[in-house]
């Protein structure tokens, strides 16, 4: 392609091409008015450089397509946050209609057609540099958002301060929350970023507030305002890897997350001593798994709600449920051995689930009750029976 003199006419009309564009930008684009003179700068060097660039193009022949990327250089990143894609796109289309109306001026005679054409391959290159451009610009922050929610994870498994948590989760966009649930589970695998994405996108679907990070081999959620946190993390199971998912408590603010997320993990750690527990299950559920496991507090929840409350509500409860556990929680031996009515034993076994959420009668929850009160006895035992011989 030989357009040697039309060339030269685009040369020294180039100034007048950008002069035009701009001028039609603020004809057709309401919005591109009201843009900050530094933005408008930014625009103004990409239309110069979008008329050098076509220039250089065409004398290469119109084969190197790559020049087209190097439009952008001028502004990428900046671009890119200051003015949306829908926008850019109509910014270039308003560069290449005043182009397009300037060819019978600029081509030289018989190459009309040819520079038409030119025109119209050429826009569409920039085209693609742009969503190129904003590809780059929308990989970055995702990655940036992804170690960002990393970095808020692990703040909160360390117990960082409260100032700290929510300076960390501000950035991320994340608004306080009247309650504050954190989810443990294993990452399906692959790329933290698109790990994340896949979470968020799910998040809007169900028109959550949701903070996500990828902590080594788990995915940690923390889920904002949620009334029903089990139902929830129901639906997103599919977010997650194989293995336990684990619910933490709710709790009130950022100030309070790090006691949800620790009891999440810790759970995720000591679920596998619950092979048949449901999934996802809730942090409380696995009390004694975690207290066997070493985590001090839960054999402090267990020794306070267990041992602590059922003395504090009634010598006969604890009485009653020692017996139950020594029948093997059989109804009529409990009652034989505290020499009471069955029709007592079954209101005493109904109070201690009323004071402590746990029933006795439910295998798993039997067991939460037996490793609290186990807990409270050695806890509260002498010092001298405690200590080594």
């Amino acid at each position: 392609m030989d357009l040697a003199s039309t060339i030269q006419n685009i040369e020294r009309s180039s100034s007048a091409l950008t002069t035009q564009s701009l001028a039609r930008m603020d004809e057709r684009l309401p919005w591109f008015r009201d843009l900050p003179a530094e933005q408008r700068s930014m625009v103004t060097l990409v239309a110069q450089a979008g008329v050098r660039q076509f220039l250089e193009w065409l004398r290469e022949g119109g084969r190197d397509l790559t020049t087209s990327d190097m439009v952008f250089e001028a502004a990428p990143v900046e671009l890119a946050r200051a003015i949306s894609l829908q926008h850019t796109v109509a910014l270039i289309q308003v560069v290449i209609d005043v182009v397009e109306e300037q060819v019978p001026a600029l081509a030289a005679e018989g190459e009309k057609e040819a520079l038409r054409e030119s025109v119209l391959l050429f826009s569409r290159e920039i085209a693609f540099a742009a969503a190129r451009v904003y590809a780059r610009a929308a990989e970055t922050r995702g990655a940036w958002d992804a170690r960002l929610q990393a970095m808020l994870v692990d703040a909160l498994l360390r117990g960082d301060s409260p100032d700290e948590l929510v300076g960390r989760a501000a950035a991320l966009g994340w608004s306080e929350s009247q309650s504050i649930t954190v989810v443990c589970g294993s990452s399906p695998g692959g790329e933290s970023t698109l790990v994340l994405h896949s979470v968020q996108r799910a998040a809007r679907r169900l028109g959550l507030d949701i903070l996500a990070g990828v902590h080594g081999a788990r995915l940690v959620l923390l889920l904002g305002g949620v009334n029903a946190p089990m139902e929830i993390v129901e639906k997103l199971t599919g977010q997650f890897g194989e293995g336990p998912i684990v619910v933490g408590p709710s709790v009130t603010g950022l100030a309070d997350a790090s006691a949800s997320a620790i009891a999440a993990v810790s759970g995720y750690r000591s679920a596998a001593a619950w092979p048949e527990a449901p999934r996802p299950v809730s942090a409380t559920q696995l009390l004694p798994e975690r207290a066997v496991a070493g985590e001090e507090a839960a054999r402090r929840q267990l020794r306070e709600g267990v041992y602590v409350t059922l003395r504090r509500a009634g010598g006969e409860l604890l009485e009653t449920m020692d017996a139950f556990i020594a029948s093997g929680g059989v109804l009529e031996g409990t009652a034989r051995e505290l020499y009471v009515h069955p029709n007592t034993v079954r209101y005493r076994l109904r109070r201690i689930q009323e004071v402590t959420g746990f029933s006795p009668t439910d295998p798993h929850e039997a067991f939460v009750l037996r490793v609290g009160l186990t807990i409270g006895r050695l806890d509260n035992a002498p010092a001298s029976l405690r200590s080594r011989s």
